[in-house]
């Protein structure tokens, strides 16, 4: 099995600082990534399934 998911918060945090965007921003890019993620993706991590929003 891989790794465990490091959580939204650490990985909203990553993308601010290497895109160099806000926090709110960047959240908004994780979520975006989140409601694309792939079925099987979704399958593996059901955290995937409570991000709200527009597809």
């Amino acid at each position: 099995m891989g790794k465990a998911h490091p959580g939204f918060a650490a990985v909203q945090d990553k993308i601010a600082s290497k895109e160099g965007v806000s926090e709110k921003a960047a959240g908004a890019i994780l979520a975006s990534a989140t409601r694309g993620a792939s079925k099987e993706a979704k399958a593996k991590n059901p955290a995937l399934k409570k991000v709200k929003g527009k597809k």
